[in-house]
């Protein structure tokens, strides 16, 4: 049987791990949207696809015996998606923080991929 401490690590791992799953899909939109049409379409069709995103990738995680509470969760996968935006997009692709003076671009989606995250951890953990 592990420790706790081990256990704990593991779940932080795999927490971490579908937080990054869904960061790289909403970035496969924003990068194939990006070469196929306008800034903007393609800041709105990633609004719509990161909520989407995120409640298949905690679909996956919650069914999980070891999962965290839906808010943790959430917290840790926008925590995860904010550090790889500031660190991998706007530091090192962009070369700018611009990004974070858009609604549209950075924070309607933060918000709803929290929002989609911490409900699906909800729903699926109902009694019945």
């Amino acid at each position: 049987m592990p420790s706790p401490k081990t256990a704990s690590a593991k779940s932080t791992f795999i927490a971490i791990a579908h937080g990054l799953v869904g960061w790289i899909l909403c970035g496969l939109v924003m990068g194939v949207g990006l070469h196929t049409t306008t800034l903007h379409r393609v800041l709105v069709i990633h609004a719509i696809a990161a909520p989407a995103i995120f409640m298949a990738v905690s679909l996956a995680y919650f069914r999980r015996p070891d999962s965290w509470a839906p808010l943790l969760t959430a917290t840790a996968f926008l925590g995860v998606v904010a550090t790889m935006d500031v660190f991998v997009v706007a530091l090192l692709v962009n070369r700018s923080v611009a990004m974070f003076g858009s609604i549209l671009g950075t924070w309607l989606p933060f918000l709803l991929i929290f929002l989609s995250t911490w409900l699906t951890g909800i729903a699926l953990r109902r009694p019945g």
